[in-house]
């Protein structure tokens, strides 16, 4: 007992000492802080305010784009049949092979009468087609329309009461950085919404320079595609089509088909049953640093013209080879991606300024864009539509003309051999006459994989010719 009272003698004294030192030196030290420095720091709490103000002003919201959007997007399910592995029984009783496959992706409601915008991928090789609304409705969906090299496609349900769409937003106003919302239906679940910023625009996947994405961080997975991506506002300003990823699932970026090219696309298919392309008319490619040393150029952004295409609108407007166009309208084009994306949102008859680099100083074009007249075929090379005076030279009354030999060498050579030159007219693919490109695209698109390709033509000295490929 004593030695427990010993102990907390102790303890206290040790408090008590401890107590005096602390107000005798540290808290005199404390007091005695410059004024200054005490009024400095009651400044803080202005700056702390304006920084609230600030951040409360910044503050984004996802709840109204949410619920915006979130009804007006759907789940397409798609049903296709495939071939499978022939086996001894099929073979016996001479059976074709088949089975039922089933996908699915999203879709956005565009208008309340039940037009969807969805992915060509989602839809391509459909036997059955439907479409779930939020409110876990299903409708039987009919193709309208598609383009797979946008990878749009328009469907229609037919509901029996009008239904909540999202309106379109201009992606050309999409700024890097700007929040965005991805929503659709990832592994078939119902609709879903994540969150993220643009990361980039005019991003190509295809090492081609042919696409002309939406980058962003927002999560997108399997069954996201043809969903929607959003502005905080709940504006359409693009439509999900893909990941890049080694796991086949989101590892940090997605990417969308930006809203002025997929609302161009679907106002074609309703309008014309098919996607009308406003050409340029030149060819070329980014300014780059080896460019600007082997060309001269002042620049290292642009898309620099190595060749006008004669009748175009590029060339009736006064754009020449050398040019570096730096704006369309009020577009910046640093890269043949920005180029590619603008001209993706345009049709023929549109009126657009081109600005361009030219001897150091920037003078601005007015360009009808035309429809496209050529069209690459890899075994002949560049075609493009005849003029009547081509067809009068040629003394025929129908076909187009070749305007560059292939680059495939043992292609060209053979056709130098027998004296088939540039200028010649194509009268004819595989017994059907052609009078323009869209003549031989559709040839050439309802023809058999192992069918010949006959080409019918006449060379320059009025000659009619005929050959065969496989």
């Amino acid at each position: 007992m004593k030695k427990i009272l010993t102990m907390l003698f102790v303890s206290a004294l040790g408090g008590a000492l401890t107590l005096g030192a602390y107000k005798t030196f540290i808290e005199k030290e404390e007091n005695n802080t410059p004024l200054a420095n005490q009024e400095q720091a009651f400044t803080f709490p202005v700056s702390n305010t304006t920084n609230a103000k600030f951040i409360a002003d910044t503050e984004v919201s996802f709840v109204s784009a949410a619920e915006k959007t979130v009804h007006t997007v759907v789940h397409v399910k798609n049903v296709t049949i495939n071939s499978r592995q022939m086996t001894f029984e099929d073979l016996f009783f001479g059976r074709q092979p088949q089975r039922s496959q089933v996908g699915s992706g999203s879709g956005v409601i565009i208008s309340p009468d039940g037009y969807i915008i969805t992915n060509n991928h989602v839809i391509a090789g459909s036997r059955e087609l439907s479409v779930t609304l939020n409110n876990n409705k299903t409708y039987d969906a009919k193709i309208i329309g598609a383009d797979d090299k946008t990878d749009i496609a328009l469907i229609k349900i037919d509901p029996e009461e009008e239904l909540p769409f999202t309106t379109f937003g201009d992606s050309d106003q999409a700024k890097i950085g700007e929040w965005v919302l991805a929503v659709g239906n990832p592994f078939n679940l119902t609709s879903t919404v994540t969150a993220g910023i643009i990361s980039a625009k005019s991003r190509d996947l295809s090492g081609l320079q042919n696409q002309s994405f939406i980058q962003t961080d927002a999560a997108v997975n399997p069954g996201n595609s043809g969903g929607a991506l959003v502005n905080t506002n709940g504006d359409l300003i693009g439509i999900n089509t893909a990941i890049t990823s080694q796991t086949g699932s989101y590892i940090g970026y997605s990417f969308a088909v930006p809203s002025n090219i997929a609302r161009k696309v679907v106002q074609d298919i309703m309008e014309y049953g098919n996607v009308q392309h406003g050409i340029l008319g030149v060819t070329g490619g980014s300014v780059s640093a080896g460019y600007a040393e082997k060309f001269g150029l002042e620049t290292t952004e642009g898309f620099y013209i190595e060749e006008v295409e004669e009748d175009s609108g590029a060339d009736m407007a006064g754009l020449k080879s050398g040019d570096v166009i730096q704006k369309i309208e009020n577009i910046k084009i640093k890269k043949f991606t920005d180029l590619k994306g603008f001209l993706n949102s345009k049709s023929p008859n549109d009126v657009v300024n081109v600005t361009v680099l030219r001897d150091g100083k920037q003078k601005t074009f007015s360009v009808t864009l035309l429809k496209n007249q050529t069209l690459a075929v890899p075994i002949i090379g560049i075609i493009k539509n005849a003029k009547p005076e081509d067809l009068r030279k040629y003394k025929t009354k129908n076909g187009v003309k070749i305007s560059r030999l292939t680059t495939n060498k043992s292609y060209l050579s053979y056709w130098i051999s027998n004296g088939v030159k540039e200028g010649d007219i194509i009268t004819s693919i595989n017994n059907s006459k052609v009078n323009s490109i869209e003549d031989v695209q559709e040839v050439l698109k309802n023809r058999h994989p192992n069918e010949l390709l006959r080409i019918e033509l006449i060379n320059s000295k009025g000659e009619k010719e005929r050959y065969n490929f496989r």
